[in-house]
C-alpha cells in the first residue's frame, strides 16, 4: 500500500507529507498523487519554488511505480502547477494569489489619532537593540564546542552545573549573595520560578495560606500565588519601602515577596530597619522572604545595596533574571533556594535550554557580562539624567520620585490627573502606563497618581523624540 509520507532522501533530506488516502476524480494512485500535489500547491502548503523529489525518489518513498509519479508530474507541469527545468529539478510554480479586497479607510472623524504608538516607554524590558549579539555568539560557539555529550540529555533539574558554579561566584561578588551552587536553581524565566515557589510553599507547610505582597507590583506575579490557592494580602508602602512590620499581624502568611533593592514600580529602596524586620519575622515564624532582585545591578547615585539574602541565606530565597541586564527573550532566571525547599524540586521541573545555560556560563566567566552591565549602567544613567533635565526645563511641576536606579522612573502627578495625562500621552504617540495599573486591589492607604516612564526601553534613535513627546504631554 502506498505510504502518505515521502522523504527527499538523497537530494534534499527533507520530509514531504502527501495524503493519498482521500479519493479524487478517480481511485488510481496517479490521480490521488496528482490531486494531493495540486492541493498542496493551491493552498500554499508547498510554497512557490519548493523543490520536489525526483520521480525515482518519490516513487521509492511512496512504494509506487516511477511512471506513476512521472505521469502525475507531467500533468501538473502541463496545468502550470509545477515547473520542470534541466538542472533545476521539479518545483512548485509561482502562482498569483486571489486579490484580497482592501478595507476602506476610516473617515477622518472616526479614525483614532494613532493606531500604533510611535514611542515605547512601557516598563519591563531593556533596550533590546543593544543586545550584545557578537559577544553572545562568540560565547555560544565556545560553549557548544566544549559542551560534554551529557549536556544534550535531560540533565539536572537544578540546571547545568557550569552555569550554577560561575553564577554563584558572580552573585556573591556583585550582589553579596550567599549562593552555594548546590542550592542554586536555573529556571525558564522569572514567572516559571515564581510558579515553582508557589507550589513549593503549599507543600512546605500546611499552615501556609497566603503570601504577603507589596501594595504596588506586577499583577501576574500575584496571580502565580492565587493560582496555587494562596491569598496575597498587601503590605503598606511609603517612602521607606514596604511596611514589613505589618507581617506580624497577618494570619496564615508563610512568605513575603519583596523588591528590596528597588521597589517595583515606585522606585524606593527598603529601609535597613525594615530589611531587618522582614528577616526577624521570617526567623521567628519559620516563614520565608522571596527577594525579587530584578534590576539590582543598576544603581546610579552610589554602589548598589547588597541583596537582602545576605542577612540570612536560610530564610531568604533570592530571585534574579537576565531580563533586564540582557533580554527577556533569553528566558533565563535563577533562584537561590533555602535548604527546606530543595526537596520540592522534581526531575520533571522546567529548566531552560542547556545550550543557553552553557552560553551564559561562558558569557559570565569571560567577563563579557560585567562589561555589558557597566556599559548599560552608563547608558541608562544618561537616559535618566536626560529625563530629569527635560522635566526641570519644560515641566517643572512634575517631580521624579524614587532612587536613581533601575530602568524606569516614577513621575508624581497631582491627585486625580493620571488618566488625563495618559490620554494626552497617547495623543503624542507614547505607550506608557500609570501607577494605578500596578496597585494591589486591597492595598491600604490612598491611591497615588503617577506615570511609569521606562527610559531604558527605546533605542537610541527614538529616545530624543520620546522625550520631546513626553514633555509635550505633561505640559
Amino acid at each position: 500500500m502506498a505510504d502518505s509520507w515521502a522523504t527527499y532522501r538523497a537530494e534534499l533530506g527533507k520530509d514531504l507529507h502527501l495524503d493519498l488516502s482521500a479519493p479524487g476524480a478517480g481511485s488510481g494512485l496517479r490521480t490521488r498523487l496528482r490531486d494531493a500535489l495540486r492541493e498542496a500547491a493551491r493552498t500554499g502548503r508547498l510554497a512557490p519554488g519548493t523543490r520536489l523529489p525526483s520521480s525515482r525518489s518519490l516513487a521509492a518513498d511512496l512504494g509506487i511505480a516511477r511512471n506513476t509519479v512521472a505521469d502525475a508530474y507531467a500533468e501538473l507541469v502541463a496545468e502550470g502547477w509545477l515547473t520542470a527545468r534541466q538542472g533545476s529539478g521539479t518545483r512548485i510554480a509561482g502562482r498569483a494569489r486571489p486579490a484580497v479586497p482592501r478595507k476602506q479607510p476610516l473617515s477622518a472623524r472616526s479614525a483614532p489619532a494613532r493606531t500604533t504608538p510611535a514611542f515605547n516607554l512601557m516598563p519591563g524590558a531593556p533596550d533590546v537593540s543593544t543586545f550584545p549579539r557578537a559577544d553572545w555568539l562568540k560565547a555560544s560557539r565556545k560553549a557548544l564546542t566544549a559542551a560534554p555529550n551529557e549536556a544534550f540529555g535531560y540533565g539536572d533539574p537544578r540546571g547545568r552545573i557550569e552555569l550554577r558554579t560561575v553564577l554563584a561566584d558572580y552573585l556573591a561578588r556583585a550582589r553579596g549573595v550567599h549562593a552555594d551552587p548546590e542550592r542554586l536553581v536555573i529556571r525558564s524565566g522569572y514567572v516559571n520560578a515564581l510558579t515553582f515557589l508557589a507550589a513549593a510553599l503549599r507543600h512546605r507547610s500546611p499552615t501556609t495560606k497566603a503570601v504577603a505582597t507589596e501594595s504596588y507590583g506586577l499583577p501576574f506575579h500575584r496571580d502565580c500565588f492565587t493560582a496555587a490557592g494562596l491569598r496575597t494580602p498587601a503590605l503598606g508602602l511609603d517612602e521607606l519601602g514596604s511596611r514589613t512590620d505589618e507581617l506580624t499581624g497577618l494570619s496564615g502568611v508563610g512568605a513575603a515577596l519583596l523588591t528590596a533593592a528597588h521597589q517595583f514600580p515606585t522606585g524606593v529602596a527598603l529601609h535597613p530597619d525594615r530589611r531587618a524586620a522582614a528577616v526577624d519575622w521570617a526567623r521567628g515564624t519559620g516563614g520565608l522572604i522571596l527577594e525579587d532582585d530584578y534590576d539590582g545591578e543598576f544603581r546610579y547615585d552610589r554602589q548598589p545595596v547588597g541583596a537582602l539574602q545576605g542577612l540570612d541565606p536560610d530564610r531568604v530565597v533570592y530571585l534574579g533574571t537576565t531580563s533586564k541586564a540582557l533580554a527577556p527573550g533569553l528566558r533565563l532566571s535563577w533562584a537561590v533556594l533555602t535548604p527546606d525547599l530543595l526537596p520540592h524540586l522534581s526531575p520533571y521541573d522546567n529548566t531552560s535550554s542547556a545550550l543557553e545555560q552553557l552560553t551564559l556560563a561562558e558569557f559570565l566567566s569571560s567577563g563579557a557580562y560585567d562589561r555589558h552591565v557597566r556599559a548599560k549602567r552608563l547608558r541608562y544613567r544618561r537616559r535618566r539624567d536626560d529625563l530629569v533635565a527635560a522635566l526641570a526645563a519644560h515641566a517643572p511641576h512634575v517631580r521624579v520620585s524614587g532612587i536613581a536606579a533601575g530602568l524606569h522612573a516614577i513621575l508624581e502627578l497631582p491627585e486625580g490627573t493620571e488618566r488625563a495625562v495618559l490620554r494626552a500621552a497617547h495623543w503624542q504617540g507614547l505607550a506608557l502606563e500609570g501607577l494605578s495599573t500596578y496597585r494591589h486591589p486591597r492595598a491600604p492607604g490612598t491611591p497615588r497618581d503617577g506615570l511609569i516612564v521606562a527610559y531604558a526601553t527605546p533605542p537610541d534613535s527614538a529616545w530624543p523624540g520620546a522625550l520631546e513627546a513626553l514633555v509635550r504631554a505633561l505640559g
